[in-house]
């Protein structure tokens, strides 16, 4: 049976607080498995606002309407509204998923921090933060994390590098080569693990195989304008030949307004034969295969703007 890995970011305080608790019931309902990575610091969304000259975030913002996902409020953090600290905030919310019996894992320390820097950063500045969000993650849950998925695909050497340090056995860094269709460029996209400087890092990726629902809605893809009604058709669509696939959702998105698309997705994949499961799940049934050993990779995304992960073909 296919497995198709539901890795779930949850980016801000207001989507740790209303959208996990929301996507875990969702979840429960349909009796899938699902990994949340959390961002464990200060929700800085504010700061987005900085992104306003990078080429391709007004269409973004008007294909995705961000006011209207992430709220004014949101909109404001680290601005004309302190930022929250999530962890202190809302540990018990992240606590509610691992006791349900979903997988955590770190996203970041602070999501727009960590996704504006962390390309040019040094080692230091790298570790440092990585090891308030390992630190974080351990006073809220009481042990050591398992995995973990970066804020925005964005990762440099000393990070991945930090990964193996911590003991990080899989994570999902990354995203796989797609099509302006959304498909994929390279049909052997999937698990594998990094070289870093010379060296073959331990730990296993699991990329993103799918688009995200904000990088297609708004968008006119097979000639067809991608909107609330067609889009789960779009990823059904992609998802139609069996293969193991990763899927990033977020607890700001289809932890509230978009819960009906991915009502129609949970409904869907069960259709086709596919196992909703964790990025564990996903990884012990891989963890044996021979994985190829590929240099770290960028470039860009149809329907999101800058350069990512990406991996290598």
């Amino acid at each position: 049976m296919p497995k198709l890995t539901l890795k779930i970011d949850a980016d801000t305080y207001r989507g740790t607080r209303v959208g996990v608790p929301n996507l875990i019931s969702q979840l429960r309902r349909h009796g899938a498995g699902a990994t949340f990575l959390f961002s464990l610091g200060p929700d800085h969304t504010g700061w987005a606002l900085k992104q306003i000259f990078r080429p391709g975030f007004f269409s973004k913002v008007s294909r995705t309407s961000v006011v209207e996902h992430y709220g004014i409020k949101t909109l404001m953090y680290g601005t004309l509204l302190p930022a929250p600290d999530i962890g202190k905030t809302c540990a018990d919310f992240m606590r509610q998923a691992h006791a349900a019996g979903f997988e955590c894992g770190i996203h970041t320390w602070d999501h727009r921090v960590w996704q504006d820097n962390v390309r040019t950063a040094d080692a230091q500045w790298t570790t440092e933060t990585m090891q308030q969000a390992y630190g974080r993650y351990h006073d809220i849950f009481g042990h050591a994390p398992r995995t973990h998925g970066a804020a925005g695909w964005q990762m440099n050497d000393h990070a991945f590098v930090q990964l193996d340090q911590f003991g990080i056995a899989y994570s999902s860094d990354g995203r796989s080569q797609l099509r302006e269709d959304g498909s994929l460029a390279d049909q052997d996209a999937g698990p594998h693990r990094l070289s870093v400087f010379g060296k073959p890092l331990s730990c296993v990726q699991l990329p993103t195989t799918l688009p995200t629902l904000d990088e297609i809605l708004g968008r006119t893809i097979r000639g067809k304008l991608i909107d609330a009604g067609n889009a789960a058709e779009l990823l059904l669509e992609l998802t139609k030949t069996p293969r193991d696939h990763v899927f990033t959702l977020h607890a700001e998105l289809e932890g509230q307004k978009l819960a009906p698309i991915f009502e129609r997705l949970l409904a869907g994949w069960r259709a086709q034969g596919y196992e909703l499961v964790s990025m564990g799940d996903y990884y012990q049934s891989i963890q044996n295969d021979v994985l190829p050993i590929l240099p770290i990779s960028w470039g860009e995304l149809p329907g999101r703007s800058g350069d990512m992960i990406l991996q290598a073909m």
